[in-house]
């Protein structure tokens, strides 16, 4: 297939698109690049690249494509805090005008990248299913609830949408994000000794490799249409939920020497839910997930080690996504609307 990742010089996009393009299909990658030279180690091979903002895209910028696989956004819960409205207008409404562009222009298959973050608080203790209901504590979660009830409304026989909802994703990309749990716990250990948990550990979550998360992304792709089209799945593996805690511990277990602390004040944290993966297991059997926690850790130890990651580094810009904005900003280079400046290359 011709195939279209929106922000694939992200953390997940630049996994995805050499994933894509070893599977066969011919990819272009549509980015607005504020993190594109945030990288640790060799940069991914350059795709074909429209250097766009999400909110700019138009029908032309997407005829002839067959699949759009849409990660652009902004990405976890800090940076929709800092302005929520922003959040919206990115994740919620222009993820619903580029479906109605890529409608517009003929494209079939379109693939999204929800988040379990969505069932937020959990409404009780058991693992949720996708029929769960939704409890979100942030904008960011609320934004996806949005996001997949317009896009299918747009579902028809023309046009398919698919949702996966991704647990945390954890894992080496060249473009690494040091906001996710285990590759800040992680980091912490190997770096300064401490496992250091900013909340009491107590809540659950559900945990994800990158490459899995891709791996789910080509197996929905490549399904057939009759089976996955307009719906959810939840993405990752049921084994694969753990408390925060539990996190800490395996940390502490791989990282020799490490051993987990609390920062002053820790209290228990609002996103606290354990999720069910069993239906993409069941009706995808393409998707063949290959992480659990342990190894990812593993991988991440000897990554950071092989590119000689320090805790400035990994605590400063380049691997924290608010600070990268946050410093942009400062710099003059984006404006309050997150758009770059006048004098930016375009």
């Amino acid at each position: 297939m011709r195939v279209l990742v929106t922000g694939h010089h992200g953390y997940l996009g630049s996994v995805l698109t050499p994933l894509l393009q070893a599977a066969g299909h011919e990819v272009t990658g549509l980015d607005t690049d504020l993190y594109a030279d945030c990288l640790l180690g060799p940069a991914p091979a350059e795709v074909p690249n429209l250097r766009l903002d999400l909110r700019d895209v138009r029908p032309e910028h997407l005829t002839g494509f067959d699949a759009v696989c849409h990660l652009a956004a902004l990405c976890n819960d800090p940076i929709g805090n800092l302005n929520a409205e922003l959040t919206y207008d990115i994740n919620h409404r222009a993820t619903v005008r580029l479906a109605e562009a890529a409608k517009a222009a003929g494209v079939t298959r379109f693939l999204f990248s929800s988040s379990c973050s969505l069932y937020g608080a959990g409404l009780d203790d058991r693992p949720l299913d996708e029929q769960a209901g939704f409890a979100p504590v942030t904008p960011y979660g609320e934004s996806k609830i949005f996001s997949e009830q317009g896009l299918t409304a747009l579902a028809d026989d023309d046009f398919s949408p698919v949702f996966l909802r991704n647990a945390t994703a954890y894992g080496f990309s060249p473009r690494l994000r040091g906001d996710l749990v285990v590759n800040d716990l992680t980091a912490s250990a190997l770096l300064t000794g401490e496992v250091r948990l900013l909340s009491d550990g107590t809540a659950w979550r559900p945990l994800v490799h990158a490459e899995d998360i891709c791996a789910a992304f080509l197996a929905l792709l490549e399904a057939p249409r009759e089976q996955v089209h307009a719906k959810a799945y939840n993405i990752g593996v049921s084994s694969e939920n753990y408390l925060i805690r539990e996190v800490a511990e395996l940390v502490a277990e791989v990282v020799d020497g490490s051993t987990v602390t609390f920062a002053g004040g820790a209290s228990a944290d609002s996103r606290n839910y354990r999720v069910s993966c069993d239906l993409i297991a069941a009706e995808v059997p393409g998707f063949q997930p290959r992480w659990t926690v342990r190894k990812g850790i593993e991988e991440l130890v000897e990554a950071y080690q092989r590119h000689g990651l320090t805790i400035e580094v990994f605590r400063g810009e380049r691997h924290q996504r608010l600070r990268r904005i946050q410093a942009l900003q400062g710099a003059g280079r984006l404006d309050q609307e997150l758009r770059w400046t006048a004098g930016v290359p375009a």
